[in-house]
């Protein structure tokens, strides 16, 4: 089963940054979504950022809040995804999961990452 491992969560100032990291226990060939969702306290699960890869392009999707403030990246030697977040404010507050989505209609989750921005 495919095992995914967040980290670099933690309590920042408003307008700090945090870089979340999310390590697969396979190759990222396996994959062709992956990113960043979110759930904030009485609220829904929302996508933050996806990174989607085809078969001739990769490209990234963002929530409308975060864009110009978070970045997803990838290491594919290191099988892991990156969410640079950057200028931080309270409502970036949150449980952040990674997510993949495999080429075999598979789903799998993170166990999530807590994220808090307050002063």
């Amino acid at each position: 089963q495919v095992q995914l491992v967040e980290s670099g969560g933690g309590l920042v100032q408003p307008g700090e940054s945090l870089k979340l990291s999310c390590t697969a226990s396979v190759s990222f060939a396996s994959f062709n979504t992956m990113g960043w969702y979110r759930q904030a306290p009485g609220k829904q699960r929302e996508a933050c950022a996806m990174f989607i890869t085809t078969g001739t392009m990769d490209y990234a999707d963002y929530l409308d809040s975060v864009k110009g403030r978070f970045t997803i990246s990838r290491d594919d030697d290191k099988n892991t995804l990156y969410l640079q977040m950057n200028n931080l404010k309270p409502e970036d507050t949150a449980v952040y999961y990674c997510n993949f989505f495999s080429r075999a209609h598979e789903n799998f989750w993170g166990r999530g990452i807590q994220v808090t921005v307050s002063s």
